[in-house]
């Protein structure tokens, strides 16, 4: 008797430290979970480098200006060395040059063009993710909740059960019950007591999870708030972040094919130097000097090069229209799908909430019959055992319901 009355002091505890707890709802946990994790930060952060990436673009294609230097001594002794028709017995230089690679706008505007696709593509990547990531984290918090929807129905019939305990314990006492059907009550208080603890288990592990998801270290007790989880409006499937990654795709392919094709156009290199350029032979004092020059480059033949890229271009297009059209057939199968299950499931908790009321009125009928001894203690064990199925049952279709919820929210950006 001291171990159960123990045991209720440790649930009474338990129980208040819960009510007692900070409480947070599902939008503390989603943005915890966002602010938090590296990936998202990854996104955004190669989105900013690819625009320091644009500015290279831009520096690249003004005036290269470079010093270079070269010296050189070949000493030839007693007629060995090298050969002063080739080195000249010296060399030396210090010269500045400008060097520019003219490219046409339409090039750059091609690089350009590549760069912001990127940081699209980059972008829809980063939104994906957080809807990855809110779905997991909901889906968990869902979880949680539901424990936490359990422990706190268990620990109000354990309250109840022992409510009653004493009442029945007087009236065995006094002979108006047997002694076996007291023991039947107490072995179902002791059951009770055992569906608590696992209840706090469970839900001290799924909390730890979310937390985990979140990239929260802290460990106090919270109380969760219901999820304010309902329907949302979905966009048309061509208007969402996941067909808009398709979209991007295909914009790259046409870029990257044309920025292919100007690989194939003629190139012109201008340049410039003056500086100092002397071999030493001849009044090296006036080999001060300057020049100026271009060079073109015109490609002739490829070995089938650019053919062969463009089929490559070709196979890459076909893929990614077999993505998108596959998409396309399964988002609106999947909508639908996940819309009944939610109305399926909606129609079942309304019945069982309906048998919930009966079972609350066939207990109170028996605990009302218990006090004057015209009821079984039997009947009620057996009626109590069905309302908390019946709760059990709800709280699990109630964390269904939401669950399927989260899942059509998905597709909601």
């Amino acid at each position: 008797m001291k171990r159960v009355y123990f045991l209720v002091f440790i649930l009474l505890i338990c129980s208040k430290a819960y009510v007692s707890a900070q409480s947070h709802a599902l939008d503390y946990y989603i943005q915890q979970g966002i602010e938090n994790s590296p990936l998202i930060k990854d996104y955004y952060n190669q989105v900013l480098s690819n625009r320091i990436d644009s500015l290279k673009i831009r520096a690249a294609n003004k005036f290269q200006v470079a010093g270079t230097s070269n010296n050189l001594y070949a000493p030839v002794m007693r007629g060995w060395g090298y050969d002063d028709a080739i080195t000249n017995g010296a060399n030396i230089s210090a010269v500045v040059g400008v060097s520019k690679t003219i490219i046409s706008q339409h090039n750059l505007q091609k690089q350009y063009k590549a760069l912001d696709l990127l940081n699209d593509q980059l972008n829809n990547t980063a939104k994906l993710t957080e809807q990855d990531l809110k779905r997991t984290i909901t889906a968990q918090y869902v979880t949680a909740y539901g424990d936490l929807q359990e422990l706190s129905f268990s620990s109000e019939i354990y309250s109840l059960l022992k409510k009653e305990d004493s009442i029945l314990r007087k009236l065995t006492e006094n002979n108006v019950y047997r002694q076996t059907d007291y023991l039947t009550f107490i072995v179902t208080l002791q059951q009770q007591e055992l569906v608590i603890k696992q209840a706090d288990i469970r839900f001290q592990a799924d909390l730890y999870t979310l937390n985990y998801l979140c990239g929260i270290s802290d460990t106090m007790l919270v109380k969760l708030d219901s999820p304010s989880i309902a329907p949302a409006d979905l966009p048309e499937p061509m208007n969402s972040v996941f067909f808009k990654q398709y979209l991007i795709d295909s914009l790259k392919l046409v870029n990257d094919r044309a920025m292919n094709d100007l690989n194939y156009k003629p190139g012109l290199n201008v340049f410039a130097d003056a500086g100092y350029n002397s071999s030493m032979a001849y009044l090296p004092y006036k080999n001060f000097g300057a020049r100026i020059g271009f060079g073109v480059t015109v490609p002739i033949y490829d070995g089938k090069k650019r053919k062969l890229q463009n089929r490559q271009f070709d196979i890459a297009e076909s893929t990614r229209a077999g993505y998108r059209d596959f998409y396309i057939r399964q988002y609106d199968q999947q909508i639908i799908q996940l819309n009944y299950q939610i109305r399926s499931t909606e129609e079942l908790i309304s019945r069982i909430s309906q048998q919930i009321k009966y079972s609350e009125t066939l207990i109170e009928a028996n605990l009302r019959l218990i006090m004057t001894g015209d009821a079984r203690i039997t009947d009620l064990v057996i009626a109590l055992n069905n309302y908390m199925s019946a709760k059990n049952q709800l709280t699990q279709n109630s964390v269904s319901r939401w669950q399927l919820i989260n899942q059509l929210n998905y597709w909601n950006r």
